[in-house]
């Protein structure tokens, strides 16, 4: 048994270790993309606040408030509250990196506007997959127990099934999240091209390196979770199976 988990915990790192060097990486790929083309102004000189009402008007998204947020590269829509908020590096810059976040930021809008499937179900799993990570470890915890003292093999294994599939949804969550940014981002391209807040081809290219350079993270977090649940399922097929080896 014990021989099983410290390999489970040398496998897990292993698996694991690349992964966090792709997030490391993606991350500091982001905030250079950003960096650089923040000072990359737009021949329209359209600032990102400007840009994300004028977006909302074309697209008849009317009731939603462009808030000034804090930070860097914070910038949110926030469905309870109908606002979109721009980080400080973003609100009153007229930079191309600016536009491009702030349209990124208008295509989840437009999404919710729309009924845009994979948002919607996003938006759906949102409070199941903060209370199915939580509960899932305990079930875990709890069927094993059920097994190992009280002898309900059978009941046990649901529970830890169960535990299992919750732990997953974070995963799933993961998987639904990479197609609705991607969305948003061609959203964003095609939106800032029609109406001419992006003229040159170099601007448009400049946005379209800002926006992949943003979806990178997400690849990442999907790679991540991934792992994670497969790391998470061999502690459980240790746990449970060392009382068949009894």
């Amino acid at each position: 048994m014990f021989i099983d988990i410290y390999f489970v915990y040398l496998l897990s790192g292993l698996i694991l270790l690349p992964c966090m060097i792709l997030s490391i990486w993606a991350s500091a790929k982001v905030h250079t993309t950003f960096n650089k083309y923040s000072q990359m102004p737009t021949s329209s000189n359209w600032s990102g606040s400007d840009t994300a009402r004028m977006l909302l008007e074309r697209n008849n998204a009317y009731g939603i408030e462009v808030v000034r947020g804090k930070g860097k590269l914070t910038d949110h829509f926030n469905p309870k509250t109908m606002t979109v908020s721009l980080s400080q590096s973003t609100y009153d810059s007229t930079s191309v990196a600016a536009v491009a976040v702030s349209a990124h930021e208008i295509g989840h809008v437009v999404q919710r506007e729309e009924g845009y499937a994979f948002y919607r179900l996003r938006t759906a799993l949102v409070p199941i997959t903060n209370v199915g990570t939580m509960l899932a470890f305990p079930l875990v915890i709890v069927g094993v127990l059920l097994t190992w003292i009280a002898a309900l093999t059978e009941v046990g294994n649901i529970i830890v099934f169960i535990g299992v599939c919750l732990y997953g949804l974070s995963t799933l969550f993961s998987l639904i999240t990479l197609p609705v940014e991607l969305n948003a981002s061609a959203r964003a391209k095609r939106m800032l091209a029609e109406t001419g807040v992006l003229v040159s081809d170099e601007e448009k290219r400049a946005a379209s390196k800002v926006l992949s350079a943003a979806a990178m993270t997400y690849v990442a977090a999907l790679l991540t979770s991934l792992l994670l649940f497969f790391r998470f399922l061999l502690y459980v097929l240790v746990l449970t199976g060392g009382r068949k080896r009894r």
